[in-house]
């Protein structure tokens, strides 16, 4: 069999696929020749990943990270795995550690057991088994599980992901077009480092292709770390809108995500998303959320897997024109008016 038939038959399952993330992993991955297999609750929702690859390179199938069974049948026959499945907030039975943890561990197991040792980890800069956020532990519990039962495995740990879908650029560019300010939790101090989320997909095609180091936890900021009131400001910026941004203690702001949780519960389901903070999100705005020194001493970044990373200012204005008041109109008429 000749080389690129090799490499066409190598099958990639991607657990948590048809998210936002994932449709970035998909293209990445669609354009190195892979066959993927995207495992998600909700395969009927996944049909706009189709037109990514050619016809039969994309195939969605039924999985739930609670049910093993449905984990061995949809790593039947792969080469490779890669875990997405994450989520940014609990809700009725998404709980951190049943999905970050313990599905993880369910995931990495049932490759292990496969005999499949290409695997890379999905997780987040920040996560930490000592840390106060329940995310950050959960995050952290699922990297060790995957590392005891893969050792080979690979760890992606990026910063706030942003692109077209994202839940930070399109949340706060919403809420600026119908509120007169913004909150900056904790005085707006808190530092990220944002990352496109093609430049993510990019990172895992890489990883999953040798060039990364086995066993390794990399750390993937774009090219600036930013204030989460610098942020604030472009966004603000780039749809045209003034906005005072007003700072909020960390204590105050507990209280508010108490307040929007028990609101969020009583609403059952109908609590605007926009307007939703955690206690637990306030927590993880303690700490900043950029590329440590040490993964950048030893290579461990974007820069490391051969990415230069796209900013903010050549991503997000593509898709933010939509909160302006006059859509993606506004330069034209700026010109002709």
């Amino acid at each position: 069999m000749s080389q690129m038939q090799n490499k066409a038959d190598r099958l990639v399952t991607i657990f948590g696929g048809s998210g936002f993330v994932g449709r970035h992993v998909v293209r990445a991955l669609a354009k190195r020749g892979w066959r993927i297999r995207v495992a998600t609750r909700r395969p009927d929702l996944a049909g706009h990943l189709q037109p990514i690859g050619k016809v039969g390179q994309i195939n969605a199938v039924q999985a739930n990270l609670r049910f093993p069974d449905s984990i061995a049948a949809a790593l039947r026959g792969s080469d490779a795995v890669v875990n997405l499945v994450g989520i940014l907030q609990e809700s009725g039975a998404q709980k951190f550690d049943i999905v970050q943890a313990a599905g993880a561990k369910a995931v990495a197991e049932a490759a292990k057991a496969a005999g499949i040792t290409q695997f890379v980890q999905m997780s987040a800069i920040g996560a930490d088994a000592g840390s106060d956020s329940h995310y950050a532990r959960s995050k952290a519990a699922g990297e060790a599980a995957v590392l005891a039962a893969i050792p080979t495995a690979i760890v992606l740990r990026p910063s706030i992901v942003f692109g077209p879908e994202d839940d930070f650029f399109n949340r706060f560019a919403a809420m600026a077009r119908l509120a007169p300010a913004l909150p900056l939790v904790g005085g707006g101090d808190t530092k990220f480092q944002p990352v496109f989320a093609g430049d993510v997909g990019e990172a895992v095609a890489i990883a999953l292709e040798g060039g990364a180091t086995p066993g390794a936890t990399y750390e993937l900021g774009g090219p600036e770390v930013k204030s989460f009131r610098d942020l604030l400001a472009y966004i603000c910026k780039v749809i045209g809108r003034k906005r005072a941004l007003v700072p909020i203690p960390f204590a105050a702001a507990n209280l508010m995500g108490l307040g929007t949780e028990i609101a969020a519960k009583l609403a059952m389901g109908l609590f605007p998303s926009m307007l939703m903070i955690t206690r637990d999100q306030v927590k993880l705005l303690q700490r900043d959320n950029v590329v440590s020194a040490a993964a950048m001493a030893e290579g461990r970044t974007l820069a490391g897997l051969g990415i230069k990373p796209e900013a903010i200012e050549t991503i997000v204005p593509t898709y933010l024109h939509r909160f302006r008041k006059t859509g993606q109109y506004e330069r034209q008429n700026s010109l002709t008016g």
